[in-house]
């Protein structure tokens, strides 16, 4: 067994711009999620795909007011997602690039529902979910986020392309800071529409995988699998996580799961893996909240949690084993996110 360890660094504190500028800085982040968003969502960088064209061209593939969208490009153009040429010309830059939807990596599913209601008015309330420790979505559109997904199926689908652009883009990174080598087959509990399990499955050609999900997601993953070409090595499973689990495989994965949920949620999940992984091990991935001050992007995640979720949050690796020992299961590894280690997972096997 390996032991247990930590991995997380403290980013060097280097002079930066006066106080003033950088709280002006922080304070209109909000316009420039909201303007990405609208690049995002009408499609401006797959009209510049092609190479640099004028606001006009832009605007008629676009359908959008050419001399407003004037506005919006030459802004984003300050923050790199677009270069501004002579005149009315852009081009697109290698940050503008990953807002193509037909590229590898695209997070265009991202930036747009980054700035979409459902999601920013959460973010709105903040302050109220600060005050009484409850979850803002809730409280603003009268459900939670999965019910009112369930009723709004524009906004799931934006959500949840979204939320398969980023594993492609962050959570791929397990596929390499990970040794899957060790196994034959991965179930990846909650895996949507398999885009983690189809990396993993690519990277390794000996491995099976299990992807199982609720029956509504599964139908929609079996694209997923054939388009990466690995069909013949994934089987699809529909259930409920809560209840049981697949007991097909010596590797168990949850990714960016248990974070949507509170304690006593996250041990029931916890438990139905226990019983289906005997003696495999588990693997969760998602942030981990560092002990102390180092800086960490899972510190802003916990506050994505905080609004969107009831009672959903990032842990630290005490709160990891604590959940984990509930469970009847170890920490055998933990390793928060560095440049060195471009992922966060926790390891586990049963007691």
């Amino acid at each position: 067994m390996d032991a247990v360890k930590e991995t997380q660094s403290q980013a060097p504190v280097e002079a930066g711009p006066p106080p003033s500028v950088a709280l002006l800085q922080l304070t209109t982040g909000t316009m420039v999620t909201q303007a990405v968003s609208v690049v995002a969502r009408l499609g401006v960088a797959d009209a510049l795909a092609g190479g640099p064209k004028s606001c006009e061209d832009i605007a008629a593939s676009v359908d959008a007011d050419a001399p407003t969208l004037y506005r919006l490009l030459r802004a984003v153009a300050d923050r790199g997602v677009v270069i501004h040429l002579d005149d009315d010309r852009f081009e697109l830059t290698p940050v503008g690039e990953l807002l193509r939807t037909d590229v590898p990596g695209s997070l265009r599913a991202w930036a747009t529902m980054a700035g979409l209601p459902f999601h920013r008015d959460a973010w709105t309330d903040l302050y109220a979910s600060v005050r009484t420790g409850e979850p803002a979505f809730a409280r603003l559109h009268g459900t939670d986020l999965f019910g009112y997904l369930a009723g709004h199926p524009d906004d799931a689908a934006v959500f949840d392309a979204a939320m398969t652009s980023l594993s492609l883009s962050m959570l791929a990174g397990i596929v390499h800071a990970y040794d899957f080598g060790r196994f034959s087959t991965v179930v990846d509990v909650g895996g949507g529409r398999g885009a983690l399990l189809c990396a993993i499955l690519l990277a390794n050609p000996h491995l099976r995988g299990v992807l199982f999900d609720t029956p509504s997601v599964s139908a929609q993953a079996r694209q997923t699998v054939e388009r990466a070409g690995v069909a013949d090595r994934c089987d699809i499973a529909a259930g409920d996580f809560f209840s049981a689990v697949p007991s097909a495989g010596d590797l168990y994965i949850l990714s960016n799961i248990l974070h949507d949920w509170d304690d006593p949620t996250a041990v029931r999940i916890l438990k139905s893996c226990r019983v289906a992984m005997g003696g495999g091990r588990l693997l969760i991935v998602e942030g981990v909240l560092p002990d102390g001050a180092a800086i960490s992007v899972a510190k802003l995640v916990d506050l994505e949690m905080l609004v969107l979720t009831p009672g959903g949050r990032q842990r630290t690796r005490a709160d990891f084993e604590r959940l984990l020992g509930d469970a009847g299961l170890r920490a055998t590894k933990v390793v928060a996110a560095t440049m060195d280690v471009p992922a966060s997972y926790v390891e586990a096997e049963a007691i």
